[in-house]
């Protein structure tokens, strides 16, 4: 089970979590780019290739035998801060549908560039499964 923290007093923030406590089995998934399962882009836009990073997030922790509420942590490399803001709404409602919650610590950075030329943004995502969830 995890468990989004928030210290007393605080505002709960919107579309994240300020920390997570879990306990279980880590899984690290290193930065995952918007191109599918043959390393080839389906699109230049910012938005799909967000949601094509978040589904290749969820098919790696998938192959480590657990689920999207599983995930505690996310950094998010960004090549354009404006074309991240400008598609939230179609990247808020992917991530609603193949995350679900928001209860994870999340970071946003906007950074020159990335490894491949055509990659707009990278995720890299650590999740904890428990101990219950693998024995089932």
């Amino acid at each position: 089970m995890k468990k989004a923290l928030l210290p007393a007093g605080w505002v709960k923030p919107r579309g994240y979590a300020n920390g997570v406590a879990a306990s279980g089995t880590q899984v690290y998934i290193a930065g995952q780019i918007g191109w599918d399962e043959n390393a080839c882009f389906t699109s230049r836009e910012f938005g799909a290739q967000a949601v094509q990073a978040l589904r290749n997030v969820v098919a790696v922790l998938d192959a480590a035998g657990g689920r999207p509420e599983h995930l505690v942590r996310m950094t998010w490399y960004v090549t354009d801060k404006h074309e991240y803001l400008a598609s939230l709404k179609a990247i808020g409602a992917a991530f609603r549908e193949l995350i679900g919650d928001y209860d994870i610590a999340m970071s946003a950075v906007q950074v020159v560039a990335l490894i491949e030329d055509d990659a707009k943004v990278e995720i890299e995502a650590t999740a904890v499964i428990p101990d219950s969830a693998r024995a089932a």
